[in-house]
């Protein structure tokens, strides 16, 4: 049997509103070295954004190094795979790579290219081996796909999708070529797939968005996994148990409050080989954040013949995140006050308090909000993050009430759209949208 963990979107050095999340991704790190351990995993994969920045913190950096370090002392059988994201540096993931090779990690930051132009693909190719060091699947390591990356296509009208499938089919005939009949094929990717689920305020949408998403038909039919990263909210490629989005491993906005993140357990099994059932594991299809329990959400043979088992794996949540009212919606100031005086909260260490955001509906400026609103979190062991106000006319009934968002709420593209309707009294053009999304993009991928 082959035994992979599959986790992407860590977004080492992340800040929520100001505050560090450096101790909610090391108690996550120490989890997942553990929960390896305990299950006696063959391979770890981080499908993208490994940093929150082009240019993270030497305490990110650390961070990551230090973690790879205890998983090869821990483990020192363990496949370990890093490819880069939307959101790291290529070339910064790529320059320790020597060092990280000799040591058995592979990180693959983005695609090498020759002198004359030629992708390095043998970089790309990774043997997966189990405790007895044989080798039972190839991974495609595929990193994040950049419009410099991508070949250019004439007869094509998209270029993105069009370039993808190049590559994506190219990658594939390399793995044809190293892997015998009797090995699974694997491959990873960073980015948006069709109708993927995304988690608003945290993400960034590639390119021009849904018109730009990739379809399914990118990963070919005899693929036993496809670990899948960018977007944060773990779950399935349409009706493709074996493409999944681990999601991240910690809440990365407050939209995000009442999610399960998890990472996912892929167990290649031989033909015949009897399936482990997790306890308390469920078979249902509901989606992997519904249940409270480790639970199995697919399976089925590959091209080997050997039964690919999938399950998802809740993560503990180390620090709690509340928003009052729950969910989108605002309340008035005296419901959010008798919500904050009912709370029950355990008197913990301030970097373990939950972290805070209100939503306060109002009918007209209230000078003395943030003094009312401390004088009772003083009393409480939270730490409060954001006050959300929304202002709602006397003339509307709720029925008819539209909430606003804050600016720091909104997406480049939706400030952007905002402008194009203020100014034109019309919708911004599709095409247009995409070469705004685009810019974004590009100015990003350079920080």
């Amino acid at each position: 049997m082959l035994r992979i963990f599959h986790t992407a979107d860590w977004h080492l050095g992340h800040h929520l509103h100001g505050v560090s999340r450096q101790l909610e991704h090391q108690h996550f790190l120490d989890w997942l070295l553990d929960e390896m351990q305990n299950q006696q995993a063959d391979a770890l994969i981080v499908a993208g954004d490994i940093f929150d920045s082009a240019n993270p913190s030497s305490a990110a950096q650390s961070q990551l190094y230090d973690f790879l370090v205890k998983a090869r002392t821990r483990l020192p059988n363990l496949n370990i795979i890093l490819i880069g994201g939307n959101h790291d540096s290529a070339s910064r993931l790529d320059a320790p790579s020597p060092i990280l090779n000799a040591l058995g990690v592979t990180v693959v930051g983005g695609l090498s290219r020759d002198a004359q132009g030629n992708i390095d693909w043998d970089r790309l190719l990774v043997p997966l081996t189990n405790a007895a060091g044989e080798v039972k699947a190839w991974c495609g390591a595929m990193p994040f796909l950049r419009n410099a990356d991508l070949p250019g296509s004439e007869q094509d009208t998209d270029p993105l999708i069009s370039g993808m499938k190049t590559l994506y089919a190219e990658l594939f005939s390399q793995l044809q070529q190293k892997a015998s009949n009797a090995e699974s094929l694997i491959l990873t990717g960073h980015c948006y797939m069709v109708n993927g689920a995304v988690s608003e305020l945290s993400e960034r949408k590639i390119l021009g968005g849904n018109q730009h998403a990739l379809p399914v038909e990118l990963f070919p039919d005899d693929i036993a996994y496809v670990a899948l990263g960018h977007l944060h909210l773990a779950q399935k490629v349409g009706a493709n148990e074996h493409i999944r989005y681990s999601g991240s491993p910690i809440p990365l906005s407050f939209d995000e409050t009442d999610y399960l993140h998890q990472v996912v357990q892929v167990d290649v099994r031989l033909p015949g080989m009897a399936a482990e059932t997790t306890p308390g594991s469920l078979r249902h299809s509901l989606p992997p954040w519904k249940s409270e329990v480790s639970q199995s959400v697919g399976n089925r043979c590959d091209r080997a013949g050997q039964s690919v088992e999938i399950t998802a794996v809740k993560i503990p949540r180390s620090v709690q995140l509340l928003r009052i009212p729950n969910g989108k919606d605002f309340a008035v100031l005296s419901e959010v006050i008798g919500h904050l005086e009912n709370l029950i909260l355990d008197d913990l260490p301030i970097e373990q308090r939950p972290l805070l955001e209100l939503r306060i509906r109002l009918e007209k400026p209230e000078p003395g909000l943030r003094q009312q609103i401390e004088e009772v979190i003083s009393k409480l062991p939270v730490r409060l993050l954001k006050i959300s106000t929304a202002y709602s006319g006397s003339e509307k009934s709720l029925a008819d009430l539209k909430i606003e968002e804050r600016l720091e709420e909104l997406q480049p593209l939706d400030v952007f759209q905002r402008c194009y309707q203020n100014k034109y009294d019309k919708d911004a053009p599709e095409a247009m949208n995409a070469l705004f999304n685009e810019l974004v993009e590009s100015l990003q991928g350079s920080e």
